[in-house]
């Protein structure tokens, strides 16, 4: 199943995509589902990202080829870090690229978790039981701040550097899924979910060992090696097998 957020003339709302058109369900995606009786094609909405979260907790170094392009090891446990809600965008909408602030902007095509209910200290074994599914995501990077500070708040937390979309794939098994970002037509990672370091179960088990993931949290699971700049006007697409394509194009910042 296809969960995505919505807007039409009437508002936004949740739904389910079939085929080319959504139907619209009533509150949010968690749990048992209602649906309103109304379905619009899909050319007559505007996907949003498909979850705004309260949180959203991203995982570093967790392809072995991205950990030495970057210049180090494989590390043996898994390196987080944060994004702020304020991050997220949908597909179609910009990423604003902050000229007066860094030199290189970067793309990283990731695989993301989507959490479907509140939960703290889950098992591996588990980790299942508390997603509601997979989107596709970029970590977008000043990569130039994230090497002067050291750590990487600034760099990964700029308005719009959290691209979500397009929907939530409910059904999908997470664990050898192609994943590909291309710029402007041309291919610049090309990798499988398959080879993470740290498993999808491994980071849920991990992450919630240190915090409580509330419905709707995201867990962006690490990019390939790849990674690389963007300039204004190009436009990214992340491509996750079973999911679908994410697209923005990159403007200047006011």
């Amino acid at each position: 199943m296809r969960i995505a957020r919505f807007s039409t003339d009437e508002g936004m709302s949740f739904g389910v995509v079939e085929e080319n058109t959504v139907a619209a369900v009533a509150a949010h995606p968690f749990g048992d589902l209602t649906f309103t009786g109304h379905r619009y094609p899909l050319t007559d909405v505007r996907l949003l990202a498909p979850i705004l979260p309260s949180k959203i907790i991203a995982i570093g170094k967790n392809y072995a080829d991205h950990a030495r392009e970057m210049g180090g090891e494989p590390p043996a446990e898994p390196v987080m870090f944060g994004k702020p809600s304020t991050a997220v965008i949908g597909p179609g909408e910009a990423v604003a690229y902050p000229e007066k602030l860094s030199e290189r902007v970067d793309f990283e095509g990731e695989l993301a978790v989507v959490i479907g209910r509140m939960c703290r200290e889950v098992p591996a074994s588990r980790a299942a039981d508390v997603i509601l599914g997979y989107t596709c995501a970029n970590d977008v990077t000043a990569r130039d701040l994230q090497k002067r500070d050291g750590q990487w708040t600034r760099a990964k937390g700029f308005d719009t550097f959290c691209p979500l979309g397009p929907w939530i794939e409910t059904e999908v098994d997470p664990s050898d899924l192609a994943i590909t970002t291309t710029v402007n037509g041309e291919t610049r990672q090309d990798s499988r979910t398959s080879l993470l370091l740290h498993d999808i179960p491994t980071l849920v088990a991990y992450v919630s060992q240190v915090m409580t993931l509330l419905p709707g949290d995201v867990i962006l699971t690490g990019t390939p090696a790849g990674v690389g700049p963007l300039e204004i006007g190009d436009e990214v697409t992340v491509t996750v097998e079973g999911i679908g394509g994410l697209t923005n194009r990159v403007v200047a910042r006011d």
